[in-house]
């Protein structure tokens, strides 16, 4: 019965289209020509404040308006990898090609990326209204490049359009409804929304506010949304012209303001009807992170982080000997990686083979390095170290690693404030006044400025006065006035809080 329930609420959604292709062959002009002509009308003027996603509605076969999501992002980026599920964030993909140039480079690495991301797609042969336009040629091009249109031996759907003067965009529009329908894109609007965020950034006015597209399910005002370790309630809703809405559901661009710290574009986000499980679920990633991955520092067992190292020593059997004591090194959170091991001097490729991996570690036992193998490992501010006592070069190690392994940071708050009224303002100081309501605050702390629960940024108290008598210090329930140092501006009902960072 409850699958049976779950079927019952899926329906339609509209697809997210990504455009690709070459820089000069007419992406932008495409995006913009349909973003103009085919927005509500009345409404593509009111696009106050540019997003990186808007909706335009079209009617399909039988004349019903169906909506499309265009993400108005470079294209790879709309292909960047989801964290979580693998997933992209667009539905199909548009490869635009000029008439006029024909297949460039970049036409073909976008063909590959959007192949290596299984993402239905449609050719537009752009251009078609220039002097210099050839058609068939441009289909051959693509044919010598794997790219096999339909009745050109392949299956791919195809559009010849002018992104400048708008022939073949109506086409273009309907064969992207009738692609999303045979590809049966559903959403379930009755689970609470979860999607990709493709944009990020700090107002000076606003604070931080992120561009989030809804794969599934719906939004509302009252819920909490999670990006990884960061939160953001959605109190401040808009849609793509900026207008401030109650409720948004799958497929649509939606802004919000007030996020607690910048989230990282790519990432899945997820909401939740309680403040208390957005907190949970933020307390879980922390505890599973993985630790941060790079091309030499990959998650290892049990997601410790990993610390390259090259050896080199005089003779093979002295390498042996370091191999044993280094796997008696055991630290929880981190790990040795031996890439490179061998006899005789340091040399240049071994200094390559870390490339710019700054926890990376050079260690020679009873050998020297080579100049350039000393130039380029300063170069890149890699440690290399020379031993000729294997006891040493196992505590020095051990010393390394401990350096180098991950901190747990613990924030502990030391006093929060709230701001019962503010007066002037000059470039980045602002002069505030207010009441302890917990702990105490003092001079020259560094202070999170939280607004509704949640942190839109940073300050510093640079001056501190009771009763118009300058202090170091104010304790609970006293009443205080003081100077801080923020780009944020601070309001009435704002809070303060002081803090202190531990690291373990």
């Amino acid at each position: 019965m409850e699958k049976e329930k779950e079927k019952t609420n899926n329906s339609e959604r509209p697809p997210v289209v990504a455009v690709m292709g070459h820089i000069d062959h007419g992406k932008s002009k495409l995006l913009d020509y349909i973003r103009k002509t085919n927005v509500v009308e009345g409404e593509a003027g009111g696009i106050t404040q540019h997003i990186s996603a808007y909706e335009v509605v079209h009617k399909d076969e039988n004349g019903k308006d169906q909506k499309i999501t265009f993400l108005d992002t470079p294209g790879h980026e709309a292909f960047s990898k989801m964290r979580e599920r693998g997933a992209s964030i667009a539905d199909i993909a548009i490869l635009v090609v000029s008439a006029e140039d024909g297949v460039k480079p970049q036409t073909i690495e976008s063909w590959k990326t959007i192949v290596e991301s299984k993402t239905p797609c449609i050719v537009a042969i752009n251009k078609i209204d220039k002097e210099n336009a050839n058609v068939e040629k441009t289909k051959m091009e693509l044919a010598e490049n794997e790219v096999y249109l339909e009745n050109y031996g392949g299956k791919v759907p195809f559009v010849e359009i002018s992104a400048k003067v708008g022939t073949g965009i109506n086409d273009l529009l309907s064969l992207i409804l009738v692609l999303a329908e045979m590809e049966g894109f559903t959403g379930n609007h009755k689970e609470n929304a979860s999607g990709v965020v493709i944009e990020a950034n700090l107002d000076s006015k606003r604070g931080i506010q992120a561009t989030l597209i809804i794969k599934n399910g719906s939004l509302k005002k009252g819920m909490t949304v999670a990006v990884e370790d960061v939160l953001c309630s959605t109190r401040i809703m808009e849609n793509f012209l900026g207008k401030m809405i109650n409720e948004t559901t799958f497929s649509s661009p939606v802004r919000l303001v007030g996020f607690n710290k910048m989230p990282a574009i790519g990432s899945k986000f997820v909401s939740f009807e309680k403040k208390s499980e957005a907190e949970e679920y933020v307390k879980n990633f922390i505890n599973n992170k993985i630790c941060p991955k790079s091309e030499n520092n990959q998650g290892g067992e049990n997601n410790k982080k990993i610390i390259p190292i090259v050896i080199k020593a005089d003779v093979s059997g002295s390498i042996e000997a370091i191999e044993k004591e280094i796997e008696k090194i055991k630290n929880d959170s981190a790990e040795f990686k031996i890439v490179q091991k061998g006899a005789g001097p340091i040399s240049e490729s071994d200094i390559k083979a870390v490339g710019t991996c700054a926890d990376a570690l050079i260690v020679g036992f009873n050998v020297k390095a080579d100049k350039n193998a000393i130039e380029l490992a300063e170069k890149q501010g890699l440690t290399m170290s020379f031993f000729n006592i294997i006891y040493k070069l196992t505590e020095w190690l051990a010393e390394e690693m401990e350096k180098r392994r991950p901190r747990i940071e613990t924030i502990e708050t030391t006093g929060r404030a709230k701001i019962l009224k503010t007066f002037s303002r000059t470039k980045e100081r602002q002069i505030i006044g207010g009441k302890v309501i917990e702990g105490h605050i003092k001079l020259n702390s560094i202070v999170k400025i939280t607004r509704r629960d949640f942190e839109i940024g940073r300050g510093k108290i640079v001056n501190l006065e009771k009763g118009k008598t300058k202090t170091s210090e104010i304790e609970e329930g006293a009443e205080f006035g003081l100077m801080l140092e923020s780009k944020i501006e601070v309001a009435s009902g704002d809070v303060i809080e002081s803090f202190t960072v531990t690291q373990k």
